[in-house]
């Protein structure tokens, strides 16, 4: 793999179009999320994603290692499943991480992207995700959702300034 900015940058318009399957991924964690912990999570819109995706893809620094990532993971596939199974959650929970941002939005990203993974499918497999696609597209999928819903506003205790915090 050889990044340049132009690879970046294609792997950026990747990542905005693939804003449909993602975008449903992420309302469709955060509807579960919320159920399970009992609290109302705002949905996602395609735009609100789309800025987000902009913004990380700003940062060079997390660009190029979000654009490696989602290179790896849109080409992997393992023979024998097993070996790429181990691989492509070790590089969708490191996706998910460092799309989600500094702690502890990062060590949330993770934590959902296993969640993600695991929640979304249904009987027809990963949504998005043909026979014959690569064994980590279904993870990158997750991984996106999980870190783009973990960067985004809607969840409750985000819209408050942290009790914790020690200002004087």
């Amino acid at each position: 793999m050889r990044l340049t900015p132009a690879v970046v940058a294609a792997e950026r318009e990747w990542v905005r179009e693939r804003a449909p399957v993602v975008v449903a991924l992420i309302n469709e964690t955060r509807a579960q999320l919320g159920e399970r912990f009992g609290t109302d999570v705002a949905t996602v819109d395609a735009d609100q994603y789309r800025r987000a995706v902009d913004e990380v893809f700003a940062d060079g620094d997390r660009a190029v290692n979000v654009a490696a990532l989602v290179g790896l993971l849109r080409d992997l596939d393992v023979e024998g499943d097993y070996p790429g199974f181990v691989v492509d959650e070790l590089l969708g929970r490191e996706l998910a991480g460092t799309i989600a941002g500094t702690q502890p939005l990062r060590l949330l990203g993770e934590a959902t992207f296993h969640y993600a993974d695991v929640a979304i499918e249904d009987e027809a497999g990963p949504a998005g995700v043909a026979d014959g696609d690569p064994a980590g597209l279904d993870d990158l999928d997750a991984a996106l959702a999980a870190g783009f819903q973990t960067r985004l506003p809607g969840w409750e205790w985000r819209e408050s300034e942290s009790p914790f915090a020690v200002t004087d």
